[in-house]
């Protein structure tokens, strides 16, 4: 089993309009503030700030199994991301209702809130870390 108490891995849910992000910090998942997209290189330059302060060994990345333009996208996105670690694009597929699931507690009108702001985003990223955790998890006791 690998062991994730001592690393920082950084878990991304990019959209068109909101880049979803969480984190794994002495093995715990964490969500983090979203960003809101304005452009894509506006949103790549506040990634890569935040790779830079958080100096992650990782960089979990959700990837819709389908949808080949938007992976298409998301790799584009991804390189013009300044990170020089470790890049690892990861199923999320249905990540998004997962996170929504989550919320079951909310009331509608909250639910929508966390959607138009972005927590929802990620809340999804910390389920594609949840994933990477699994899939790392399962490979190394094989």
């Amino acid at each position: 089993m690998q062991d994730l108490t001592n690393q920082t891995i950084i878990g991304c849910d990019i959209g068109l309009k909101r880049i979803g992000l969480a984190k794994i910090c002495n093995g715990i998942i964490l969500p983090l503030a979203p960003l809101l997209r304005k452009n894509r290189n506006q949103a790549a330059q506040e990634l890569s700030k935040l790779l830079i302060e958080q100096n992650p060994i990782t960089l979990v990345v959700g990837m819709p199994s389908q949808n080949l333009e938007m992976q298409k996208r998301i790799k584009h996105f991804i390189s013009l991301v300044a990170f020089d670690g470790q890049i690892i694009y990861i199923n999320e597929d249905n990540t998004s209702l997962e996170a929504l699931e989550s919320l079951c507690h909310f009331s509608r009108g909250n639910k929508i809130n966390a959607q138009k702001n972005g927590k929802l985003d990620s809340l999804a990223a910390c389920k594609i870390l949840e994933r990477y955790i699994a899939n790392t998890t399962n490979k190394s006791e094989l």
